[in-house]
């Protein structure tokens, strides 16, 4: 199977479009390629609960992100959203992200 391009990465302000979490934003702390899966900081929270170990001794529920998948995420550029396609950047030759609504390049 080849290597999947997704149209999110770590470090993207991205807002949640469906689901339970609509319409909330957040920064994508993690991204899982095979699953096509990402996790946003402060979205999308779910109760976990753990055995008693040496960081928390008595153990309980703690609460923690969840992962979304891609498909539910839309990327946002200067508070609004907009798609991602990519690019061939005429100086180095390599593809780029760009914004679709305003045709610069993603940083």
């Amino acid at each position: 199977m080849s290597k999947v391009k997704l149209k999110v990465k770590k470090g993207d302000t991205v807002k949640v479009i469906s689901g339970e979490a609509r319409g909330q934003e957040g920064k994508v702390t993690f991204v899982d390629t095979k699953k096509m899966r990402a996790i946003v900081e402060g979205v999308n929270m779910i109760s976990k609960h753990t055995k008693p170990n040496a960081k928390s001794p008595n153990g309980g529920i703690v609460k923690q992100e969840g992962s979304i998948h891609v498909s539910n995420l839309m990327f946002v550029e200067g508070g609004k959203t907009t798609r991602v396609g990519r690019q061939l950047d005429e100086k180095t030759k390599k593809l780029v992200r760009v914004s679709k609504k305003t045709k610069e390049a993603i940083k």
